[in-house]
């Protein structure tokens, strides 16, 4: 089975877990809407990449591993598009969460799938239990304080920003978790090189999309266009200009394929992470190869 079937299968049984009777069914259409039809499930597909170089042995918790990660994103991207942050209209090519099911109903959604993915991650490991206590500590330290996605968040409201920061917290951390959920799921130890790697990759990412802000369009990105500057948001092109931003994204490419540890699958990795980075890369934009 491919990794996006996979992945695609995990958080279609999460999503069911709460469309049963007796639950409020304007909130659970809520939380189908924030999950399907998904996006690039890019952090998902690089827990399953590292999973499988490190041996995959165990692929019902990879499994559950990348769908709480998504989970955890979804979330992200449906708190992120509120009104009292972005107030994104769209997201994924259609109306984001709010627009679609009112402020309230985005509010709960978004919580509900913070725990969403933990139970989720629970409930994979069943079998294995002894593997759930890294996993949950990764996937808490990535959603909340002092370094992860709600850190992120946070950020926006600082009067001092550091751009690095930022980028590490709202994003990185993530991909951080992405790489050492699929390295702990395998059973492999959670060496700093996996962290490294999700960091490099996710900051990577973040000054793509702030590129994206800049020369795409919204049909091309699937949200609103230009929100960085409309919003007042930290930015690697304010940060660096337009130039500099491209070279600090071919420096991350380069600096997360030199920290990928020891493991049996590191090329095959590598090869996926190439061709991931070929994809959110905008448009027309060459970089120096990694």
């Amino acid at each position: 089975m491919d990794a996006t079937t996979r992945i695609e299968n995990a958080l279609e049984a999460a999503v069911r877990r709460a469309e049963v009777p007796g639950a409020p069914p304007q909130l659970a259409a809520a939380l189908r809407y924030a999950v399907f039809p998904g996006g690039a499930r890019i952090r998902p597909k690089l827990c399953l990449a590292v999973a499988q170089a490190c041996g995959d042995d165990q692929p019902g918790i990879a499994d559950a591993a990348a769908a709480s990660i998504e989970l955890l994103h979804c979330a992200s991207l449906v708190h992120d598009d509120l009104p009292c942050f972005d107030n994104a209209a769209t997201r994924r090519g259609k109306a984001s969460v709010h627009k679609a099911f009112g402020a309230s109903q985005a509010v709960l959604a978004g919580d509900a799938l913070i725990v969403m993915a933990f139970e989720s991650m629970a409930l994979g490991t069943a079998l294995m239990p002894q593997r759930l206590p890294g996993l949950i500590m990764t996937l808490g330290r990535a959603s909340g304080m002092p370094f992860g996605i709600t850190a992120g968040q946070g950020w926006e409201s600082e009067e001092t920003i550091s751009v690095a920061d930022y980028h590490r917290a709202k994003t990185g951390s993530l991909f951080a978790a992405a790489t050492m959920a699929g390295a702990v799921a395998a059973g492999a130890a959670p060496a700093d090189g996996w962290r490294l790697l999700g960091e490099r990759i996710g900051e990577a990412y973040q000054v793509a999309d702030d590129l994206h802000d800049l020369v795409s369009s919204a049909e091309e990105t699937g949200k609103p266009a230009h929100q960085d500057q409309t919003n007042g948001r930290p930015s690697a092109v304010e940060d660096l200009g337009f130039e500099g931003a491209v070279h600090r994204l071919e420096t991350l490419l380069k600096e997360a394929i030199g920290s990928i540890p020891p493991c049996p699958g590191a090329n095959e990795l590598r090869s996926v992470i190439l061709a991931q980075s070929k994809r959110f890369v905008p448009k027309g934009l060459v970089l120096v190869a990694a």
